[in-house]
């Protein structure tokens, strides 16, 4: 591997640490080398606090703090140049006289788009782009995909038996995936910013939706309620996480509980507009298969997760949601459970 992308690929790393913990922000790592001698390392570890740049600086060593403007810092994400709820990181990076900087991918939230890089250069700063910039930019799709769509980063999740059934006669609750897959979708529920479910996954499985199976933050949940028929004692309205109701008779706040008016036409539109407005930038939409077929038909989605358990055959069932215009991405196999993961087709 090139020097280069060996150091970008370290701070790819460091920003996944990240994970979680940092939205509405990006992901990101930094690394300080001198003479293919790493000084410093940082990653942005909570909204709010300090970026990873500051971290990285930080992080160097008394002894090394005088090779600080002899090295180069490597970074995943074109460094801020605005104030927000830190001092931008090109004044840190000039003021310590760092004489290169290289970077994974630009930033095109308006506030930096290019003005980082732009301040760097203009200070005599040489700087160096588009380093493994696919893998900077499938890290952050959250972010991007916020900004430059104006709706969060959408996630399908389901999981159905060999044969494609979600459900038993009825819409019966069936457990099909294993404990250990379970822990995996709890996994993914902390790296969300919000759950989604309709209506009746809520009534018929009572899900609490929180990531009791892993340590990380509870995502806000979400449920389709059009005539807010679910009773408040449901465990989507304890006191675990936050939940919004989306509805079509009342804006309300209640406790944990916010409900959001919609148009009965425009569900999923006005959702989408909704979450934007909240400032979520991601959803996994876990149920049921009218919910998550609504959104597949209006190809309003980006990644898909199916999980297949292959010993399991359902003879009466609901059927399972079908994908259109995707495209296979990896397999992983967890004992019997088979997870398929897709992206939509642009």
């Amino acid at each position: 591997m090139p020097v280069n992308n060996l150091y970008m690929d370290r701070c790819l790393q460091l920003a996944r640490l990240g994970a979680g913990n940092v939205a509405p922000n990006p992901m990101v790592g930094a690394v300080l080398v001198y003479r293919d001698r790493v000084i410093g390392e940082g990653y942005h570890k909570q909204y709010g606090q300090a970026h990873a740049e500051v971290n990285c600086v930080n992080s160097v060593a008394e002894e090394d703090k005088i090779l600080i403007s002899k090295s180069t810092m490597y970074v995943s994400l074109e460094p801020c140049a605005h104030y927000g709820k830190t001092p931008p990181c090109v004044d840190l990076i000039i003021a310590n006289k760092i004489p290169e900087v290289i970077i994974g991918c630009t930033d095109s939230y308006e506030e930096v788009d290019g003005k980082g890089i732009a301040k760097l250069k203009a200070h005599g700063v040489n700087v160096v782009t588009g380093i493994l910039e696919k893998e900077a930019l499938e890290m952050n799709k959250r972010f991007f995909t916020f900004y430059q769509k104006q709706r969060p980063y959408i996630i399908l999740k389901w999981a159905q038996s060999d044969n494609g059934k979600i459900a038993g006669d009825n819409g019966e609750r069936i457990f099909i995936s294993n404990e250990i897959t379970n822990r995996l979708v709890h996994k993914w529920r902390s790296e969300e910013a919000a759950i989604l479910v309709g209506k009746n996954t809520a009534l018929k499985d009572d899900p609490e939706l929180t990531t009791r199976l892993w340590k990380g933050n509870n995502p806000v949940r979400l449920v389709i309620d059009k005539q807010l028929e679910l009773s408040v004692t449901l465990k989507i309205f304890n006191e675990e996480a936050s939940t919004i109701i989306f509805n079509c008779l009342k804006d309300d706040k209640s406790g944990n509980n916010l409900f959001i008016k919609i148009k009965e036409d425009k569900i999923i539109e006005e959702i989408l507009a909704a979450l934007y407005l909240q400032g979520l930038q991601s959803v996994i939409i876990e149920g049921g298969a009218g919910t998550l077929q609504s959104f597949i038909d209006a190809g309003l989605w980006d990644e898909a997760r199916i999980i297949t358990n292959t010993s399991l055959v359902i003879e009466k069932g609901l059927a399972a949601p079908v994908l259109q215009k995707h495209s296979l991405q990896k397999n992983e196999q967890i004992f019997s459970d088979n997870i398929a993961y897709y992206t939509k087709d642009i």
